[in-house]
Formats: structure tokens, C-alpha cells, sequence
């Protein structure tokens, strides 16, 4: 049985670009089938407009997951966390990444061009792929967050 590649989709700011083409080129050379939204310069831009798209493309459900990166990744994270169905993580860090799965079954990605380099940055994408959510007590807790969905 053939299996289908893993489809990403990817998108920054200005400040976060290079660090992108990076993780983007990273991520074809895995094998994968990528999705980039933009920003494809590093021309000034709203990092909200890169955000949505990715966001918008996760929360309905055209791909699993998405990777976000903006200077910081703060703004980016208080964007896709906006969607219903999001669960984007801000790491800039390996245990965050890995936590951010196994506990979290996060779905977006986020870090920040200006605080990481791109070994680091490498490194947390590739754990944060290869990490599989636990489930159990942990199910129980993103069963909030639907709920919490509903609410608002």
C-alpha cells in the first residue's frame, strides 16, 4: 500500500522568512509535500494575514498541520489560537515541542525567526513531527477545548 506524504502548510512575516525557506526547503528534502503560503520576501508585511491563512486552512481541516513563524512567534500563536480546532504552540525550545504533542496534540507549530537559529529550529520541527499525542487523560483535557469552543 502506498502511503501518502505528509502534507504541511507553511507560512511568516518578514522577520521570519529566511528561518522559513529554511524549515520549508528542510521539510521537502523529508520528503513532504508542502503548502506555502507566504510571505515569499522579505518586503514588510501583517504577520495576522499569514497567520489566517494557515489557521484557516488547519481549522477547517485541508491539512493536519500547519507551521507558523513570525520575530517572535507570539503574534502568530494569538492568531491561529483564534480558530476553532487550532491548538498552535509557541516553541522555541525541544521539550516544548515534544510536550506540545504528546500532551497537547498540537496542530500548529510556531516559533520565532528571531529568537531561534535554524539548527534549533530544525530539530524542533523534525520532534514535533515524529512526536505522537499520548491520548488518554490527555483526550480528556482537548475534550475541554471543544467544549470551551462551543461556548464562545
Amino acid at each position: 500500500m502506498h502511503k501518502s506524504k505528509t502534507q504541511i502548510v507553511i507560512g511568516s512575516d518578514h522577520a521570519a522568512y529566511r528561518l522559513k525557506e529554511k524549515i520549508r526547503q528542510y521539510l521537502i528534502e523529508r520528503g513532504m509535500d508542502i503548502n506555502d503560503v507566504g510571505t515569499h520576501s522579505e518586503d514588510s508585511v501583517d504577520y495576522v494575514d499569514f497567520g489566517i491563512k494557515v489557521s484557516t486552512m488547519v481549522s477547517t481541516g485541508k491539512y493536519e498541520r500547519g507551521i507558523l513563524l513570525c520575530g517572535t512567534g507570539l503574534g502568530m500563536s494569538m492568531v491561529a489560537n483564534k480558530f476553532p480546532h487550532v491548538r498552535a504552540a509557541l516553541c522555541n525550545d525541544l521539550f516544548s515541542a515534544i510536550m506540545s504533542r504528546r500532551h497537547n496534540n498540537s496542530n500548529i507549530l510556531v516559533m520565532g525567526g528571531r529568537v531561534i537559529g535554524e539548527e534549533l529550529a530544525r530539530e524542533i520541527v523534525r520532534a514535533w513531527l515524529e512526536t505522537p499525542f499520548d491520548g488518554g487523560r490527555h483526550q480528556l483535557r482537548i475534550n475541554k477545548f471543544d467544549r470551551i469552543e462551543e461556548m464562545v
